[in-house]
């Protein structure tokens, strides 16, 4: 989950949980990058592989030298009026861990904040995103949830 940097929040180290919270937080970051950047209108197509720790990948080219698998997103044509509201009111999927992931990154994106990236795992910020970072950041949230939230 992608979390506002200290100078958004209390000034306090990060210790127990709240590093491992935030080393999860930087996991989820880096699978988010390697999620595909944009989906076109009608469909795209979707590399999937794990690397050798046993980590998932995803990405919109294959990777050179590993097996994969193909995945396909096609993309519903939006519904429109009173039958769309109510559906989506009445039919709210129970969602995984990898769908509230993308929604919460979303949400911290999208609220402008200035958001670091931990990107050695140490629990510490080395450097915040900026605008062209988070534009991509926000498209594969975006990705992300078109996957995980059916």
């Amino acid at each position: 989950m992608i979390r506002p940097t200290a100078a958004h929040t209390a000034s306090r180290p990060i210790q127990g949980a709240a590093r491992r919270r935030s080393a999860t937080a930087a996991g989820a970051l880096l699978l988010g990058s390697l999620l595909i950047v944009a989906l076109p209108a009608s469909a795209a197509q979707v590399y999937q592989w794990k690397d050798a720790n046993g980590v998932t990948h995803y990405s919109d080219s294959p990777p050179p030298g590993q097996e994969y698998q193909n995945r396909n997103i096609e993309s519903a044509a939006p519904a429109s009026g009173d039958a769309a509201t109510e559906t989506a009111q009445t039919e709210a999927p129970a969602e995984n861990a990898a769908c509230r992931d993308a929604r919460a990154n979303l949400k911290t994106l999208a609220d402008n904040q200035e958001v670091g990236i931990d990107s050695d795992g140490d629990g510490t910020v080395d450097s915040t995103l900026d605008a062209d970072q988070r534009a991509s950041q926000q498209k594969l949230a975006e990705a992300a949830i078109e996957v995980h939230c059916k």
